[in-house]
């Protein structure tokens, strides 16, 4: 014969369960405004651009390390086209591709691209930064991320 006992708890622990879900959104909440700049706690200041829809990111010291973000730049193509790393390639849900520029210190911006060819891991675009433009090749999925967050 099999006890009856913890089937009698299952109640009481998915009530619990179902009260600790409900509370944590609740926990998550603040009241105080946000600051205009970027502080040491806040991962990221996003400022969206109400013409285009495309913000610009800027990031605390902390935060780049967080993300070990690293770098290369644009180089040019033939004529006017522009090679940039696979790695640094997105995709966002329209199938449309980005890359994140690195114009000042901290500061990352979302640009589109236009690939003509990937071949060896290594883009040719016929539209897109220019040659000499920083990067992003590691950490563009988390910029991205960061850009769209909902919950703030």
């Amino acid at each position: 014969m099999t006890s009856q006992q913890p089937l009698r708890r299952l109640p009481l622990a998915a009530a619990v369960c179902a009260a600790l879900l409900f509370a944590l959104p609740a926990c998550a909440q603040t009241t105080a405004a946000a600051p205009a700049a970027v502080s040491a706690n806040e991962p990221a200041k996003v400022e969206k651009n109400a013409a285009t829809g495309i913000a610009k990111l800027t990031l605390t010291e902390k935060g780049v390390e967080r993300l070990d973000l690293k770098t290369e730049t644009v180089k040019a193509g033939k004529g006017k086209d522009v090679v940039v790393p696979y790695a640094a390639l997105l995709y966002d849900a329209s199938g449309k591709t980005w890359v994140y520029t690195n114009p000042a210190p901290r500061v990352y911006q979302r640009q589109a691209v236009t690939v003509a060819k990937v071949e060896d891991g290594v883009v040719t675009a016929s539209a897109g930064p220019a040659a000499g433009t920083t990067i992003v090749t590691v950490g563009a999925a988390e910029l991205f991320g960061a850009e769209f967050d909902t919950a703030h």
